[in-house]
C-alpha cells in the first residue's frame, strides 16, 4: 500500500502536471471503484484543479466550487500518467485533461480502490482518520500519542488514528532503525526508547521521500512498491541484515507480515508466528543463534 514517502511524491508530480488545469471530465472503467453517489461525478467536469493534498494514505484533488475528490489506494492500487489518448492497464477511473490523463489502476481480481466525491470542507473531514503528520510532532507529542492507548509499536505505528501515513513497510524499517522490537508494548518503553524511535520515525520518512524523489526525477513514479531496494528488512525475509548479518525474521498474519532483525531488534529472540511456531512446537527456534 502506497503510504506517506510514496504520496508525497505522487502529489509534487501531480502539481506539475494538473494543477491549475480544467479537469474535463472522469471516466469510470469500473463502476464499483466509486462509492459516493452525492454530489454526482458529472459535477466535476470543467472544473479547475485548485490544489492537491493528502489525508492520511488517501490523496485528495481539490477542485473549483468546494469539490474533493478523494483516492484511497489501498494495496494494489497505483496511479499512472497517460499522454494522449493511451489507454493503460487495469484501469478502473481516468481523470482526463486536455493534455494527458491521470490512470487509477488495481492489479489483481480484488477490487479495494476506492473514489469518493464530496462537497465541501465539512464533509472531507469526515473522511479523515485523525492520525496526526510525523513531521508536526516533537518529541513530548510524538511520546503523549504513542502511549494514548497500551498496544505493540507495530501496531501504534500503523494506527491511522494516531500516526498519519505510516504503514506496514515503512513502520518495519522505523523499528530497526530504532533497534526496537515490533511486539514491545507503547506502556512499557523507556524515555529514552521514545527519544529513538521518534528520531527514527521522521530519519526514515525524510530519508524515503528524498529517495523516491530522486528516483522520480521530475518524471511519474512508475515503480510504487512496499518492496524497494534499500530496505532494511521489509520484504526481506531470510536475507542478512544490513546492521549486522544476521537473517531477517518475519510474523505472517492475514495479508501482511512484520519483518525485523532478531539480533537487532529483540535480543537476538525470535518471535513467535501464530501459524508455524504453532505447527513447530517444541522445534521452533527460540533464538538467532538456534538457526545455526
Amino acid at each position: 500500500m502506497p503510504e506517506l514517502p510514496d504520496l508525497t511524491v505522487y502529489i509534487e508530480c501531480l502539481e506539475q502536471r494538473i494543477l491549475r488545469r480544467e479537469l474535463r471530465e472522469v471516466r469510470l472503467l469500473d463502476p464499483f471503484v466509486l462509492r459516493t453517489a452525492v454530489p454526482p461525478l458529472a459535477a466535476v467536469s470543467g472544473r479547475e484543479v485548485t490544489g492537491l493534498r493528502r489525508i492520511g494514505k488517501r490523496l485528495v484533488l481539490a477542485l473549483e466550487g468546494d469539490l474533493f475528490l478523494v483516492l484511497h489506494l489501498m494495496i494494489a492500487g497505483r496511479l499512472r500518467w497517460l499522454e494522449d489518448k493511451a489507454k493503460g492497464r487495469n484501469v478502473l477511473a481516468r481523470f482526463e485533461f486536455d493534455h494527458g490523463a491521470l490512470a487509477l489502476t488495481e492489479a489483481g481480481t480484488k477490487r479495494r480502490a476506492s473514489l469518493h466525491l464530496v462537497l465541501g470542507e465539512a464533509s472531507l473531514r469526515e473522511m479523515d482518520p485523525g492520525g496526526v503528520e510525523i513531521d508536526s510532532l516533537d518529541e513530548e507529542g510524538f511520546a503523549r500519542l504513542l502511549r494514548r492507548e497500551n498496544h505493540t509499536l507495530k501496531r501504534a505505528l500503523t494506527d491511522p488514528r494516531l500516526f498519519a501515513g505510516i504503514g506496514n513497510a515503512y513502520s518495519d524499517e522505523i523499528l530497526h532503525r530504532a533497534r526496537l522490537s515490533p511486539v514491545a508494548l507503547t506502556s512499557q518503553l523507556k524515555d529514552n526508547e521514545v527519544r529513538r524511535l521518534h528520531r527514527a520515525t521522521r530519519e526514515t520518512m525524510d530519508f524515503w521521500v528524498k529517495t523516491l524523489r530522486d528516483e522520480a526525477k521530475g518524471g511519474f513514479p512508475e515503480k510504487v512498491t512496499a518492496f524497494r531496494e534499500g530496505m532494511a528488512v521489509h520484504g526481506r525475509y531470510g536475507k542478512p541484515c544490513p546492521a549486522c548479518g544476521a537473517p531477517v525474521q518475519r510474523i505472517v498474519y492475514a495479508e501482511n507480515e512484520t519483518n525485523y532483525c532478531a539480533r537487532c531488534q529483540t535480543g537476538g529472540r525470535i518471535l513467535a508466528d501464530r501459524a508455524l511456531s504453532r505447527l513447530l512446537k517444541k522445534s521452533w527456534p527460540r533464538s538467532i543463534d538456534e538457526l545455526g
